[in-house]
């Protein structure tokens, strides 16, 4: 049996930088809001990545501190695929039951994102 952490670190090698098909995703993810937040966020940032930079693990649940890195080719928030490179801080908790993810806590960037995203289109109008 695969411990929690080998668990989550096959899961990032496998998706990260890589498409993300609804059947791979299914392999490791039981929670369908994770689910469908992967596949949102592969259709705005295709083949996007989490560079790891702390993983810890403790019972049934995993914290990974790392950046989400992309290229925004689709609707994102509101504002039209840009094309440009952006990166955000992050931290996710991924809960663990039976080998796959059942659930998660997610902190990120989010208005550095945004930021980096409308500054790349308020350039593109003028």
């Amino acid at each position: 049996m695969t411990d929690n952490k080998t668990l989550i670190k096959t899961y990032l090698e496998a998706l990260s930088g890589h498409p993300k098909p609804t059947g791979l995703v299914q392999q490791y993810v039981a929670d369908t809001s994770l689910a469908q937040h992967i596949a949102e966020t592969e259709e705005a940032f295709p083949r996007y990545e989490i560079i790891v930079e702390d993983m810890l693990s403790e019972g049934d649940r995993v914290a990974v501190r790392g950046t989400f890195r992309g290229v925004n080719q689709g609707a994102f928030a509101g504002i039209p695929a840009t094309g440009r490179a952006v990166s955000a801080g992050l931290m996710i908790v991924y809960g663990i039951e039976n080998g796959r993810i059942v659930r998660h806590w997610m902190e990120f960037d989010r208005l550095g994102l945004l930021q980096q995203l409308q500054s790349a289109s308020a350039g593109a109008s003028k």
